[in-house]
């Protein structure tokens, strides 16, 4: 058994390939299981496609959903492909994403933050300039809408939850109590976290969550899953079977997927 729950496509205006090569590239890497989840649209804005660029305009989700669901079938007798998305988490627009979501049969929804004090995560620079107190209370921030989202309800998997280290190396040395107490909230939540190996596309080079991050969320019991965050298909699976190594060296037994949003485990 061998899956990826985190593959994006051009429909996000920043992966390149349609699903199909997505899937045929899963096909040919030995996956059993490949989950489809591009990023959302904005549903909390008034304008059908406000970031191009970021995510695909509201009036293609449903086009989205139903793709997915046609290869569902057409390749049935290879691959289980699983419909997800990858949604990002705003507080204050939770149950406006909720209600969206409800009309559809996901198997999945995997909840990011990428936004801290309206600021994405991701964005060169932002750490220029703050004191050191300043930069403990981003990192604070962070993990609070981390808890925020494991609390919601809204979602089975969270997606790469020290991310913000991807173009800051150095976030991972900021001193606090939160990431402790956010992974004890996950852990009693029941929402899995995803080992995303995107990082290594990034500055920091590595995965999300650290070794140091995953060894605390099996002290909290965290589920965990497979994600490669795929943005081209050459990189579906990406370090699965490293990945897989060490999460034995830490000490998990199995991780998980989930379909029909019920989780499905896997034995390391």
């Amino acid at each position: 058994m061998k899956f990826d729950i985190h593959t994006h496509h051009d429909r996000c205006g920043h992966a390149q390939g349609k699903i199909r090569d997505y899937i045929e590239a899963a096909i040919e890497k030995g996956l059993t299981v490949i989950g489809i989840s591009d990023h959302t649209p904005y549903f909390s804005s008034e304008e059908d496609h406000p970031l191009p660029g970021i995510a695909m305009p509201k009036s293609e989700f449903k086009n989205y959903v139903n793709e997915v669901l046609h290869l569902k079938e057409v390749y049935s007798e290879k691959i289980d492909v699983l419909l997800g998305i990858e949604s990002d988490f705003f507080p204050e627009y939770v149950e406006n994403y909720r209600s969206c979501f409800e009309p559809y049969p996901f198997d999945y929804i995997i909840g990011s933050v990428h936004h801290v004090d309206e600021i994405n995560i991701f964005k060169k620079g932002r750490w220029e300039g703050l004191t050191d107190k300043e930069k403990i209370r981003t990192k604070e921030t962070y993990y609070q809408l981390i808890e925020r989202s494991a609390r919601s309800g809204l979602f089975q998997i969270l997606g790469h939850i020290d991310a913000m280290k991807g173009y800051y190396p150095a976030f991972s040395s900021i001193q606090t109590e939160a990431v402790e107490h956010t992974l004890k909230v996950i852990g009693q939540a029941g929402v899995a976290i995803e080992i995303n190996t995107s990082g290594k596309m990034k500055d920091v080079g590595g995965w999300y969550p650290s070794n140091e991050m995953l060894e605390r969320a099996l002290y909290y019991g965290v589920d965990v899953t497979f994600g490669s965050d795929a943005h081209i298909p050459d990189r579906v699976g990406d370090d699965y079977d490293l990945v897989k190594e060490k999460l034995k060296e830490i000490g998990f037994k199995e991780w998980v997927y989930f379909k029909e949003k019920k989780k499905v485990v896997v034995p390391l």
